[in-house]
């Protein structure tokens, strides 16, 4: 189907990109990123992690089977913008309640269909991420890369999609329309048939901009979950007298939410403590350990990983733009558990007298792999035998 052109990407090394839109139409300044997945487009849409990113999806026919309610990764998307080959705005699936493009223009994100995102994709391998300006094909390329000069891009993305209030979920919730509805239902494969645990766990779940789906999995293991805004004190968590600590992943640099930080560090060697992607990193941080920014990161459902400690391969789910300086764990209780097969990078790290341990990439999946759901089991016998010491 022929589009007329009317929506441009304009890139800060000077490339311009004529394209049509679909979703939101307003301009935006964004960091461009790419993500290889083959399908999974609403939960990459609604992952907070994407906080002020204009991803490129490098598969070429993206909304072709819509969005369902029971897919969303967190209420309210935060993505800064969508960018792929060909849009389908006749989606065919039966699970389908909307398209991709109504949910856009509702929730202000804008998106641009029709350009080369094999060539963008590459620029970015080559190039890194960089800032992009999504605008009107009839924004001048001087006029463009005028504004992406002048433009900054914003640095507390976590303040902005953590939760605002603590809230507490059991597994009873599924069967409430109210809370269960949207959040439990249709959970993956690998959720449905997690082992609830034969002890009633309490978890503290941080949310720096939590994806639902590890939500849904601490509750498929029968645990009661407390969510809780991304700057709660020490104090306030130990006083919920939690079995275990879970540091969610979430969008920016692990740096910029040094209360979170501090947090962690205060709560290491009390209750078993499991991080995933930046909850990752912040606990890496907590040790003493540094981070630092990937030139393009790691997006997509396909990334090998080696866990060091059984010498078993897992393919992964990433999301993520920074990761964890190897050489700055040699001054840290830490030790290296998992390492990215493509680049070596850190993966995984833990403190086995602190019970403490994280991953790099996504166990909860959603969308990718259940090759790594085994890290929650690892997660519910710590605190198992947390629970058992403490009573």
């Amino acid at each position: 189907m022929l589009h007329e052109t009317d929506r441009k990407l304009i890139t800060e090394d000077g490339a311009e990109y004529l394209g049509y839109g679909f979703g939101a139409k307003k301009d935006a300044v964004l960091e461009i990123v790419f993500n290889t997945s083959m399908a999974g487009y609403q939960e990459i849409l609604s992952d907070p992690s994407y906080t002020d990113q204009a991803v490129v999806m490098t598969y070429p026919l993206i909304g072709n089977y819509g969005m369902a309610r029971a897919d969303y990764e967190t209420k309210v998307p935060t993505i800064g913008g969508l960018i792929v080959r060909e849009y389908n705005d006749e989606p065919s699936n039966f699970r389908s309640e909307e398209t991709l493009g109504s949910v856009m223009e509702r929730f202000g994100i804008p998106g641009i269909a029709g350009v080369d995102t094999r060539k963008i994709g590459r620029s970015i391998r080559d190039l890194g991420s960089r800032k992009v300006l999504l605008t009107s094909s009839e924004t001048s390329l001087p006029e463009g890369l005028k504004i992406l000069r002048e433009a900054k891009l914003l640095n507390n993305a976590v303040s902005r999609v953590s939760c605002k209030e603590i809230e507490t979920f059991t597994p009873a919730d599924e069967s409430d329309p109210e809370r269960g509805h949207g959040l439990l239902f249709e959970a993956s494969f690998a959720t449905k048939n997690a082992k609830p645990s034969s002890v009633n766990l309490h978890v503290v779940l941080i949310d720096c901009g939590m994806k639902r789906n590890i939500l849904r999995s601490l509750l498929a293991h029968g645990c009661t979950v407390t969510v809780v805004p991304y700057n709660t004190g020490a104090d306030v968590i130990r006083s919920m007298n939690p079995d275990g600590i879970m540091l969610s992943n979430g969008p920016g640099d692990p740096t910029d939410v040094p209360e979170t930080i501090a947090t962690v560090r205060s709560l290491i060697g009390s209750q078993p403590i499991f991080g995933i992607c930046l909850g990752h990193q912040i606990l890496s941080l907590a040790y003493g350990a540094k981070t630092y920014k990937l030139l393009f990161g790691h997006r997509g459902g396909n990334h090998p990983v080696k866990d060091l400690t059984t010498g078993r391969i897992e393919i992964t789910s990433q999301n993520h733009s920074y990761a964890v300086d190897a050489d700055s764990l040699a001054n840290t209780p830490l030790t290296v558990t998992h390492k990215n097969l493509l680049d070596n990078t850190i993966e995984g790290v833990a403190c086995e007298k602190d019970r403490a341990f994280s991953v790099q990439y996504h166990p909860e999946s959603a969308p990718g792999p259940q090759d790594s759901m085994y890290l929650f089991d690892r997660f519910i016998r710590l605190m198992e035998e947390y629970h058992a010491e403490k009573n």
